[in-house]
This record gives C-alpha cells, structure tokens and sequence, in this order.
C-alpha cells in the first residue's frame, strides 16, 4: 500500500490514455518494496496540453515521468537535453527532473534487449531478424537487435515507404547489419523461416480484429525466438504457436518490466526490484 505524505516524491505516466497502464501498480510496489517515499501516478494529458505539462513538471516537483502513446515523439523538443537513444529513435519515454534540468531517455531500447536476453542468454552475433512494424516500438526493437549484433534485419511495414525510413533513420547506428524491407504484401515463406529471431513490433494482435499476417504465423519454427510487444489477457497468434512448438518467446510484459525497472533506475539511483514489479503487472 503506497502511503502519501507531505515529503512524497512524485512521478507518474504521461498519455492519452493512461486508465489501462500497467506502469503504476508496477512502481508504486517497488517504491513500496525498497521503502522509498515515492508515488507514481496517472497522469491523463490531452496532446494539445503536452508542452504545457512537460513545462509543469519542474514547478510541482516532480521527480520524473514515464511518457507513452501518443507523446513520445512529441515530448523531445521540450527538454533540456535527450540521452543516445532518445535521439536515434527520435522517441523520450522516460523524463528525469534533476536540478531543474529536464532530461528525456528511452528506455524501450534496453528494455527490449533485457528482455530477449533473460530468455536467450547466448550470443546472437551473425543471426538474421525479422521485425513486423516502423513504428516506436519496431524503431527500438531495430536498434536494440543490431547492437546484439545481427549480420541481416528484415522490416517489414505496411508499406516499403515506411521501412525504408526506418531503415534511413537507424542504418547510421546500426554496424555491419545489412536490411532488407518489405510491405506486408510481400512478406512470404522464405523472409520469415530464414530469420533467426521474429519481433511483432505492432499493435496487430491485442484484439481479434488486428491480426499478425498469417504467413508469419504459420512458418514460425521450434528453432525461432518470437518476440511480441503485444501484452494483454491472453497470448498473440505468434506466441500461442512458439509455445506449442516449444520454440523460445518473449512477450510485451516482459518488455514492459525491463523498460520500467530501467526508467525506476535513473529516478532512485538503485538497482530496480525486478521480481517485485514483474508480480505486480501480473496481478
């Protein structure tokens, strides 16, 4: 039970909306957990009010926030400065309050590799990815996969325009990967069954009516590592096929703690309660 005082620190998540968010139950248990006096808190902000409330930050006191769907892109031009990552997909989720100073990280990149790492701890160097999305998530899933150090990265958008600007955007950084980009129409057999590692990066599977492209459900092989970033009730197509095939997955929750224990870091300094909060969004 997080209790709030006059000395409580404050942090939260900023959205449109933020009902559904996970990210307090997470926080406030490992606030709780470390005996910290922080709170974290919901915090619903319309997109025409984002600069307004970013500015408001420092005024209230708070210690930082989470930002989410659909201000990442919007937020880092209000800060003071922007870590490596923010700037290379062009994305802040998280906003530290240090000195006055506003300082936008993105997490979701680290987050991303935490993840498929506390389930495939052996070197993917010279793999091949197939990234599903060009969005935020597929931008980090991208730049977290070529720093694994994958020889080959497939993406595929739903359209070629679109990979090929996040392909422009990430080629920079990206080492010795070579990528290839497809539209969902082009997307066969072949793409998905010579990849080593499959990421849905989209919102295709949080409900029955979005669905991932048959094809790559279908050709998904017990050999694959699957990576969803989809999290919700039940499992996507591609995760419930990995699992009957014994094949290795890693779904958005998992995603969601890394990222989360990553943002609770740079606001207490310490070493985040993985267990803790990973029990939380469970519940």
């Amino acid at each position: 039970m997080t209790t709030i005082a006059g000395t409580t620190v404050l942090t939260g998540i900023m959205g449109w909306p933020v009902s559904h968010s996970l990210s307090p139950a997470m926080h406030n248990a490992a606030f709780a957990s470390e005996g910290l006096d922080m709170a974290y808190v919901p915090l619903p902000v319309a997109p025409a009010r984002v600069a307004e409330a970013v500015a408001g930050l420092r005024a209230l006191g708070f210690r930082g926030v989470n930002v989410t769907m659909p201000h990442k892109a919007a937020v880092p031009p209000l800060l003071d400065r922007i870590d490596d990552d923010a700037r290379a997909i062009e994305a802040v989720n998280t906003i530290v309050v240090e000195r006055e100073e506003l300082r936008g990280y993105n997490t979701d990149v680290g987050g991303f590799v935490a993840a498929l790492r506390e389930v495939v701890p052996e070197p993917l160097a010279g793999a091949g990815g197939l990234v599903l999305g060009a969005g935020g998530a597929a931008r980090a899933a991208v730049l977290g996969l070529t720093r694994l150090g994958l020889s080959r990265c497939t993406v595929v958008a739903r359209t070629t325009a679109r990979a090929e600007e996040l392909v422009r955007l990430l080629q920079p950084l990206a080492g010795a990967t070579r990528f290839t980009v497809l539209g969902f129409g082009q997307l066969d057999a072949a793409s998905v069954r010579e990849a080593d590692v499959l990421v849905n990066a989209t919102p295709l599977g949080m409900d029955e009516a979005l669905k991932v492209p048959r094809v790559l459900v279908d050709n998904i092989l017990r050999d694959h590592i699957v990576y969803d970033v989809v999290y919700g009730q039940r499992p996507t197509m591609p995760l419930e096929r990995a699992r009957a095939l014994g094949a290795r997955a890693i779904d958005g929750l998992a995603m969601l703690v890394c990222q989360a224990a990553l943002s609770f870091e740079l606001w207490t300094g310490r070493p985040a309660p993985l267990d803790v909060m990973r029990s939380a969004a469970r519940r």
